[in-house]
């Protein structure tokens, strides 16, 4: 008899399981609506995203396969080759075990990747905690950055990118978000499709256990209450298997000897049989008791739900499977055949001569879908009207100017990440050209001329004050980032991570967020092509920052032609393009609006930000422009702590000075410090090559403002801020260590 309970453990509500049945036309019995919690999961079925995730622009130029089609997305790049991505969560899992959560997440994007034949040359993160004043925050901290490090480490691909941020809605829900980036000749995809009646199912890797039961349905489809959560729910990984897997499974997508392949990730064999089956038109029989089995007593409903790591399901030709068992005995992967596709379009699943569930595919795979009514939240509208104005114009605390800075660049969000990215491996493969720590990473693609760059990118501070304008900047960010390296942008992933939609405030989040990245999208011509969307991430009832993470991809013609955003040479000229300081425009307290500097010095989250989605487009060309012509010589995104930390960030890099000779008296100063209007990046260039920028900024309508020079061995903004640039360098290296207490 089904009762509450079991629909909670599934996450199912009682109108879902009366769907199910009526659709049946009879009551499921528990192994079939097991089938049903997992890939009518929010995790695999988008029940709640799907109608607003067809906003989004999915085709273009470039595009081979777009988003929903496969595993990930890819994008042709020229000679022949295609770069395939995908950037997925594993939020609830690393609350609960950080290492192992963070390290199965590295696992599961890789099999994403290679499951479409494609070799992985890259991986980044984007990553959410609470402050570092909490010992569980700095737990989790160190426990989700070892397991990233030692997965990607073992299997041997680069970590080159991502970023790492703080704040207090995080503390109860961090966000643990992977990427991972392949390469492969364009015509060598393989599908993840089960067709062909007669073609057999074979699976191949580590034997199943109990672990991840109920990951898909439980963790990734209802809020997050820790009397609830069993560390059982969370995968274990094995990265030296899973390095195997890889190379077996490229090997074997060169024999022909395979339909389909797909890794069995959430939900398991279910998902990965099921969806297989669908997308190509055929059903799938499953026998349990030729699963291979690390535990012992396991039932069918185990078996099948079981989301155990590094395993992949194989669809082969019919006559095949002897060549394919011997190509991974060579491998040391053990492999056994399951099951078969069959004609009729259902999952029928046996133990042994026995039926124990049959379900048509049609309905497993067609959950329904809500389009619910969001409505923004009192509070946050109280906070977006906030009269920043009101604000003293000055730093907290009596101190300086230069104080200010100092502090800025020691806080968590904006200090060095080296004590992060040092421990992942970034220079093996030996494509990585710009490593970690700058607006995006650069990797050449061997063979040929060409490079591509690499950046994530989100801000859930401005999507929390304002989710329409916070998801269109995140867009931007990531695009912008990605040009200053020299690259055009020209696809992008995304991961959603968002509370529970089934609240007004959290659905509002969501579809205004998507709505903003979407016209964001089709301004600068980048299409979606892959992403995952995480719901749900709430602890007791406090949802995290609405926060869409954007993994952007960018193509460098020539990649010995790219950028950073260190000054170069003492004597350049330094701009800042997208804003005319003298006009006010950025220098007005709306220019604080959830900046860094209102959190980190002031407490206060507040404000409206705002962003010109043609001013934006056009900035980048001009920076894309000057970057190909060799007028800039570096260029370096305007965000988080606004103009001065952007400047001091360029002569950390450097090991070279700046003064200031244009500066205008602003409206605030703290505005035209700190302040984080959209749309700006500041470069450098030769001299010779300043009027040949500012006739090209006219020319684009793009105002710009020179700011000064390169040179000495200080940071000058006078009157406000003089420094040395080692006292800048002292706080930005050694801020997060010491926020770490390490």
């Amino acid at each position: 008899m089904i009762d509450q309970s079991t629909l909670d453990e599934i996450a199912l509500s009682w109108e879902e399981y009366r769907l199910i049945a009526q659709r049946l036309g009879r009551e499921p019995n528990p192994l079939e609506l097991g089938l049903f919690g997992a890939l009518w999961s929010e995790h695999c079925g988008y029940k709640n995203s799907k109608p607003l995730l067809r906003l989004f622009p999915t085709e273009g130029e470039h595009v081979l396969v777009g988003a929903g089609k496969e595993n990930a997305g890819a994008v042709a790049i020229g000679h022949g080759l295609a770069i395939v991505m995908k950037i997925e969560s594993h939020n609830h899992p690393s609350a609960i075990e950080p290492y192992q959560g963070a390290a199965t997440g590295v696992g599961g994007i890789v099999r994403d990747i290679f499951t479409m034949g494609a070799r992985p040359i890259a991986l980044l993160n984007s990553l959410r905690f609470g402050p570092l004043s909490e010992a569980r925050n700095r737990y989790l901290f160190g426990g989700v950055v070892g397991g990233i490090s030692d997965y990607g480490n073992c299997l041997g691909i680069p970590n080159v990118g991502g970023e790492v941020v703080f704040g207090p809605p995080y503390s109860g829900n961090p966000l643990v978000n992977a990427m991972c980036v392949g390469l492969v000749e364009a015509d060598g995809m393989v599908r993840a499709v089960a067709s062909g009646p007669g073609n057999l199912l074979m699976i191949v890797g580590a034997d199943t256990g109990r672990d991840g039961i109920h990951g898909a349905s439980g963790l990734a489809s209802r809020t997050f209450e820790e009397e609830r959560e069993l560390r059982s729910a969370v995968q274990v990984g094995n990265p030296f298997m899973e390095k195997l897997l890889l190379e077996a499974c490229l090997e074997l997508v060169q024999t022909g000897w395979i339909v389909g392949l797909q890794d069995l990730g959430a939900a398991g064999l279910t998902s990965a049989a099921v969806e297989s089956g669908a997308k190509g038109g055929a059903g799938v029989e499953i026998d349990v008791l030729q699963v291979p089995r690390r535990e012992t007593g396991m039932d069918p409903y185990e078996v099948m739900l079981s989301e155990s790591q590094e395993r992949m399901l194989v669809v082969v030709r019919r006559g095949y499977q002897d060549r394919v068992k011997t190509l991974f005995d060579k491998w040391g992967l053990h492999c056994a055949l399951i099951g078969r596709v069959i004609p009729e379009p259902e999952a029928r699943i046996l133990e042994g001569a026995r039926v124990v569930a049959a379900v048509p595919l049609a309905i497993l795979t067609a959950p329904p879908l809500y389009r619910r009514q969001g409505a923004p939240s009192s509070e946050v509208a109280r906070l977006r009207a906030y009269d920043l104005s009101s604000l003293p114009d000055a730093p907290p605390g009596g101190m300086s100017w230069s104080g200010a800075l100092l502090a800025l660049l020691a806080s968590p969000n904006i200090a060095s990440k080296r004590s992060v990215y040092r421990q992942y491996d970034h220079q093996v493969l030996i494509n990585t050209v710009v490593p970690p720590g700058g607006d995006a990473a650069v990797l050449r693609i061997k063979g040929t001329p060409k490079g591509i760059a690499l950046a994530t990118d989100g801000n859930g501070r401005l999507c929390y004050l304002d989710p329409f304008a916070g998801g269109a900047i995140a867009v931007a960010e990531a695009a912008r980032n990605v040009v200053c390296a020299g690259a055009e942008p020209l696809a992008l992933t995304n991961c959603l991570n968002f509370g529970n939609p089934e609240r007004p405030e959290v659905y509002y989040q969501l579809e205004e967020c998507i709505k903003g990245m979407s016209e964001m999208c089709q301004r600068l011509g980048v299409p979606v092509i892959s992403g995952n969307v995480s719901l749900y991430n709430e602890t007791a009832g406090q949802a995290v920052y609405p926060t869409p993470v954007v993994g952007m991809l960018g193509l460098l013609p020539d990649v010995t032609r790219h950028c950073t955003p260190a000054f170069k040479a003492a004597g350049d000229a330094v701009y800042l393009l997208g804003a005319d300081l003298a006009a006010g425009a950025t220098t007005g307290p709306e220019a604080l609006a959830g900046s860094e500097y209102l959190a980190h010095l002031h407490g206060l989250v507040a404000g409206r930000p705002e962003i010109d989605l043609e001013l934006e487009a056009r900035v980048q060309q001009l920076c894309l422009e000057g970057i190909r012509q060799s007028w800039v010589r570096s260029a370096h995104d305007c965000s988080d702590g606004g103009l001065a930390v952007a400047l001091a960030e360029c002569c950390i890099a450097g090991g070279l000075g700046f003064t200031a000779s244009a500066l205008p008296q602003p409206g605030r100063a703290d505005a035209l410090l700190f302040g984080e209007a959209q749309s700006r990046i500041v470069v450098s260039v030769a001299p010779e090559h300043a009027l040949a920028l500012e006739e090209r900024a006219q020319t684009l309508n793009v105002p710009l403002i020179a700011l000064g020079a390169v040179g000495g061995d200080r940071l000058a903004l006078r009157p406000w801020v003089d420094l040395p640039v080692a006292a800048a360098q002292d706080a930005w290296e050694h801020g997060l260590e010491r926020a770490a207490g390490s």
